[in-house]
């Protein structure tokens, strides 16, 4: 048994079985691929995959219980290389951080400044996407920290902390009839409304206020980005509905903000990390740096505990 073999197995499932995928994720051949797989069959004596020819379909009953051993393996050879490099270079390495849009643009620039200045010789790779996608980076160990409102503390895997607490914004034009007060979900429904997709930056909050109160809201654009909605409230399109931290006075002269959280609630962004990972120095670093309430001993902690989340 090898961690080839381990790794093939995993990347198998990962990729839905596609082994030319597979191949070259482990920049090997695909024939390597699945002389890797049998093999690891033959030494444990039971078949992995459910095949139709030569094509994998699907995990077998017995590879449905040795897929989590095989990821659990993975996951604690990763941490001893970190344990190992903990020592070996304390103020090298590479931090992989993903957050959506909101976070990246807004709430992570202060964190990062100061961590590059700590840490000068650890590569910062900053992913951004969906909380899904942010969430599937973290289970594939493509990133160390994860940041979003939404999703993260939905995966068992998954250890997801409370950062900080925030409210939406309503953001209009100067002059808007909105200016005039008082804001209420009833005066919104009147506009045509500009905010972020399903899915996205308390996105659920929205939707939810309004159907408490009978109203449909006539929404006549979306996306993920606050600085697309910014962009088409300027040019009149619609009311916008941000996050407070996406509103910058100084920066956003043409824009004026009110204050949305008693229309539609207090959000709470987390920051997750992967169950069972050995997180080096520099990361629980960076991770108080973004939240100061998160030191070590409470990411430790969380980390040792059975729950989901912290």
């Amino acid at each position: 048994m090898n961690f080839q073999q381990l790794r093939s197995v995993r990347e198998a499932v990962r990729r839905g079985f596609n082994l030319t995928e597979v191949a070259h994720t482990l920049h090997t051949s695909q024939p390597g691929v699945s002389r890797q797989i049998r093999e690891l069959e033959e030494e444990l004596g039971i078949e992995l995959f459910v095949r139709a020819g030569k094509r994998l379909t699907g995990l077998t009953e017995p590879g449905g219980h040795v897929l989590p051993i095989i990821e659990r393996m993975l996951l604690e050879s990763s941490n001893l290389r970190q344990a190992g490099q903990e020592f070996v270079a304390r103020q090298s390495g590479l931090l992989s951080v993903a957050a959506t849009h909101s976070q990246a643009r807004y709430a992570l620039p202060v964190a990062v400044q100061e961590f590059r200045g700590r840490f000068p010789e650890v590569k910062l790779h900053l992913h951004q996407g969906s909380p899904k996608q942010i969430a599937q980076m973290l289970l594939d160990g493509d990133a160390d920290v994860g940041i979003a409102t939404e999703a993260l503390a939905d995966y068992a895997q998954l250890v997801a902390l409370p950062c900080y607490r925030w409210t939406h914004s309503v953001i209009v034009p100067p002059g808007h009839a909105l200016l005039d007060g008082p804001l209420t979900l009833e005066a919104l429904a009147r506009h045509p409304l500009i905010t972020y997709d399903n899915g996205f930056t308390g996105r659920n909050r929205i939707d939810h206020a309004f159907e408490a109160q009978g109203l449909a809201p006539h929404i006549v654009l979306t996306a993920m980005d606050a600085d697309v909605i910014k962009t088409y409230v300027q040019l009149g399109m619609g009311v916008g509905i941000v996050a407070g931290i996406a509103y910058e006075a100084e920066r956003d002269t043409q824009l004026r903000a009110l204050d949305a959280g008693p229309l539609f609630g207090i959000n709470h962004t987390k920051l997750a990390v992967r169950r069972g990972s050995y997180l080096r120095g520099y990361v629980h670093a960076f991770i108080e740096s973004f939240a100061p309430t998160l030191t070590r001993e409470v990411v430790e902690q969380a980390l040792a505990s059975e729950s989901g989340e912290g």
